[in-house]
């Protein structure tokens, strides 16, 4: 499904766009500053505002779950993989301050989008997810919308339609429960 290609794409720092549950996303290695700050560039996002980071399975997100409560833990074994996005504590500082921008907490998603699920397996680990869209615009629902946005910028633009989701995921932090977008 997924070109070995688009992988290393990623892995050298590469931007690409591509559909998930319910917007198109731009994507890169969290790992790789400049790459971040690409999108955060394309986007006129700040920093501070952090990004979300998808993943393939639990298993690419297991060194920021491993000690959490078991309560917690089913939690999110209930929404995952799905269009939910929670808010993790980083204690270790295993994300880069440049993903959680001026937070504690790390946004993951285990995502069901099969696109973006296979990129996230041949990327081999877990990818930057942030809508496509400059700041204060709709979110692209487009592969067009996406090309008209970012006429320059994206390395590659990954086929696929947008999962049934009617707009971005739900935004909640795990440890308190609040919603911070639904």
């Amino acid at each position: 499904m997924i070109d070995q290609s688009i992988g290393n794409v990623l892995r050298h720092g590469g931007v690409i766009a591509y559909p998930t549950e319910g917007v198109w996303g731009l994507g890169c290695d969290p790992f790789h500053e400049a790459a971040v700050m690409r999108i955060l560039a394309l986007k006129v996002r700040p920093v501070e505002k952090g990004l979300i980071l998808i993943a393939a399975g639990m298993d690419q997100v297991e060194a920021l779950t491993a000690n959490l409560d078991p309560a917690y833990k089913s939690l999110l074994d209930e929404s995952w993989p799905g269009p939910n996005t929670w808010l993790l504590p980083d204690d270790n500082n295993l994300i880069p301050a440049w993903i959680k921008g001026e937070f504690s907490t790390v946004a993951i998603r285990v995502t069901d989008h099969p696109v973006a699920a296979a990129l996230c397996s041949a990327f081999g680990g877990m990818l930057v997810s942030t809508s496509a869209n400059p700041a204060d615009l709709p979110p692209a629902k487009t592969r067009e919308e996406v090309q008209a946005y970012f006429p320059e910028g994206i390395d590659q633009i990954v086929p696929g339609e947008l999962g049934r989701q009617q707009g971005p995921s739900t935004i909640r932090d795990l440890m308190s429960q609040q919603v911070f977008r639904q």
